[in-house]
């Protein structure tokens, strides 16, 4: 019997009703929203809308049309970063991002702006006056993640939003590893753009993802990433200038954004405070189990109550894809191994380069799964 603790990566499995609505729109729909007159494309357009609606209710979004889609967050972080950094610019960040924010800020160096990485600490956080030291006359963006993708630790969002806006600066936060699973509000947590990703705790399918607009972020700032048809001033050889087109041009992926909006229903029916509470209950379980065995190196803070269900962990003595290897073939749990695409995030935990050993719990994770995989570390951190 095989135990999916892989849920920081995609979550599984899904719900039913997400599958249900990709095939119903597979079989009775099919159509392109945004093209055409007839009924199956006003339909599509209805499953799109629906879908921006839902996602608007759990961000705290007055406007549904300020919900931009996008292939995953990696393509709403790119928008960003790429749009509003040229050469000369300033972009404060921190130690614990994933490769989907320093590879963009990466390029965006190359290219002439300057990055400030600010360092967080061993648990992986940092206090938000660390992060206001590095801020510059020239600072176009501050870009953090909402928690670490490798030991489920939150940063201060909220906090740091505060700084961003009293200095008049664009507060963008990667909530890959929170939308749907930790209460977010971007007027309350002082977001400015929100990217997400819908295969996770979204619960989703792969290919969707989006970026979220404040409703008093000006678009005029941010340049499309990628030009085409939408459906709209179709005589016009030029990108509309109004939302969501601007950034959305292409068919979109109707098929996953019915899913995603099944699954986005799914979420605020079950309610963020008790899928919160749900998987703190498990990630607290977890994490006592594996600190009280031996050789065991836990990463992170430690504590339920201030990060995810996301923990990581080492065996002294062990290679950490020997250890994942023996937990699939033996145990039938499947884990992450490695460097999870946030090599700076380890260099900060001290875990490059060799990496850690990632479970995430998820929704539909029980605490005799929990229990399962205690026993399994416990056995293979026994063996020589």
């Amino acid at each position: 019997m095989t135990l999916y603790l892989d849920n920081a990566a995609t979550s599984w499995p899904k719900p039913p009703c997400v599958a249900e609505a990709m095939l119903h729109c597979m079989r009775e729909v099919g159509a392109s929203p945004g093209r055409s007159g007839h009924r199956l494309a006003t339909e599509a357009e209805r499953i799109r809308f629906g879908t921006r609606e839902a996602l608007a209710e759990l961000v705290g979004v007055s406007d549904p049309m300020r919900i931009v889609f996008a292939l995953n967050a990696t393509q709403a972080l790119n928008m960003v970063i790429r749009g509003l950094l040229g050469e000369g610019d300033h972009v404060v960040t921190t130690s614990m991002e994933h490769n989907s924010v320093m590879r963009p800020l990466r390029a965006a160096e190359r290219a002439g702006a300057s990055v400030s990485v600010v360092g967080c600490n061993a648990e992986g956080t940092l206090a938000p006056e660390a992060l206001a030291e590095h801020i510059l006359p020239r600072t176009k963006l501050i870009v953090v993640n909402h928690a670490s993708n490798v030991c489920g630790t939150l940063l201060p969002i909220r906090e740091l939003g505060r700084i961003a806006r009293r200095l008049g600066i664009p507060f963008l936060v990667d909530a890959a590893q929170t939308a749907g699973s930790q209460p977010i509000n971007l007027v309350r947590d002082n977001i400015d753009l929100l990217a997400f990703a819908g295969h996770k705790s979204l619960l989703g399918p792969s290919g969707t993802g989006g970026l979220v607009f404040h409703d008093e972020f000006d678009i005029d700032l941010l340049p499309p990433l990628i030009y085409g048809g939408t459906g709209s001033l179709s005589e016009e050889e030029t990108q509309p200038d109004f939302l969501p087109d601007k950034y959305e041009g292409g068919t979109s992926n109707i098929v996953g954004l019915a899913g995603l909006g099944a699954g986005v229903r799914y979420v605020l029916d079950r309610g963020v405070e008790g899928i919160h509470d749900h998987e703190g209950r498990l990630t607290k379980r977890l994490l006592e189990g594996l600190r009280g065995i031996d050789r065991i190196r836990l990463l992170g803070t430690m504590d339920a109550r201030r990060q995810t269900a996301t923990v990581s962990f080492t065996i002294d003595g062990k290679s950490v894809s020997e250890t994942a290897h023996a937990l699939d073939e033996r145990f039938g749990i499947m884990c992450r191994p490695g460097l999870h695409c946030a090599p700076r995030a380890h260099r900060t935990l001290g875990t490059l380069p060799a990496g850690a050993i990632r479970f995430a719990p998820g929704l539909f994770s029980t605490e005799a799964d929990i229990d399962r995989a205690v026993e399994a570390v416990a056995t293979l951190a026994g063996e020589e």
